[in-house]
């Protein structure tokens, strides 16, 4: 946990890091689309970014399983293992292995935390709720991002009470003081991040859907125990902040540091919650 001139140092470094390399990394990192599912194969013990593939409605908007693919995921994956001693699964040419896995798959199982996009485009049929529901209440995490306004978020949560009925899993927004927010670095607010597009037509707005999507949230499920078993940041797209580190400075400046600060708290907590 890092507070006052500690933390502005932390955020100093970063921008020097993430700047330093950006460059260099982006241009491996776009156009790289593999689309394979993880089979048990391909976990090796240590940590791989899970993303989870769905079935999207078409008309819903918002974006589908794809949206910050795969450059969120390469990311994320590299500065973890730069800003954490977490052992990051690479393949032989060093770069991480990030996993594709589907709702009702049995390759879900061996994720602690899966990452949703786009939530509010997600289509579950029950078969995959029932799975989905046994990963959730034996031990997984599922982490879902980039919604905006009330119509996504009313789709999505039509989609989960399949997966968690209302009656025993009420949604709330968890409060600032809640441990995840303090597992690395301290986080005293929820960013709300733009996609890159919007952040420059807009001459730097951050709310995608104008007042319907004025404040940002990180709303949580727990379960009988207590434990979180589902967190969803709405009206902000943190994964952006990881996917675009190096398109744009401004960009970069004004929301990579916050991005990654609270990404890195939240895949720390669930690992070891």
């Amino acid at each position: 946990m890092l507070r006052g001139s500690r933390w502005r140092v932390w955020m100093a470094i970063v921008i020097v890091c993430v700047a330093a390399t950006a460059v260099a990394e982006a241009q491996f990192r776009r156009g790289f689309f593999g689309s394979r599912y993880a089979t048990d194969k391909d976990f090796d013990g240590r940590f791989h970014y899970c993303r989870l593939v769905y079935d999207g409605g078409r008309g819903r908007g918002g974006g589908s399983w794809t949206t910050d693919y795969p450059n969120a995921d390469i990311n994320m994956s590299i500065r973890l293992s730069e800003l954490t001693k977490i052992n990051v699964s690479r393949n032989a040419s060093g770069q991480p292995n990030h996993l594709l896995v589907r709702v009702g798959g049995d390759e879900l199982f061996q994720c602690p935390l899966v990452i949703m996009s786009a939530p509010g485009s997600a289509l579950i049929q029950d078969a995959e709720a029932a799975r989905l529901r046994e990963y959730l209440l034996k031990g997984g995490v599922l982490w879902t991002d980039d919604s905006w306004g009330s119509y996504q978020w009313e789709g999505w949560v039509r989609e989960l009470r399949k997966v968690l009925p209302a009656s025993e899993y009420p949604i709330f927004d968890l409060p600032l003081d809640h441990a995840l927010f303090k597992t690395q670095f301290e986080v005293t607010e929820i960013p709300q991040i733009p996609n890159i597009g919007f952040f420059l037509r807009s001459g730097g707005g951050t709310s995608e859907q104008g007042a319907d999507s004025a404040v940002p949230y990180l709303r949580a499920i727990v379960d009988g125990s207590g434990r979180l078993i589902v967190l969803m940041t709405h009206n902000t797209d943190i994964q952006d902040s990881w996917e675009r580190e190096g398109e744009d400075p401004s960009y970069f400046y004004a929301f990579s540091p916050r991005g990654y600060a609270l990404g890195i708290n939240a895949i720390l907590y669930a690992l070891t919650h």
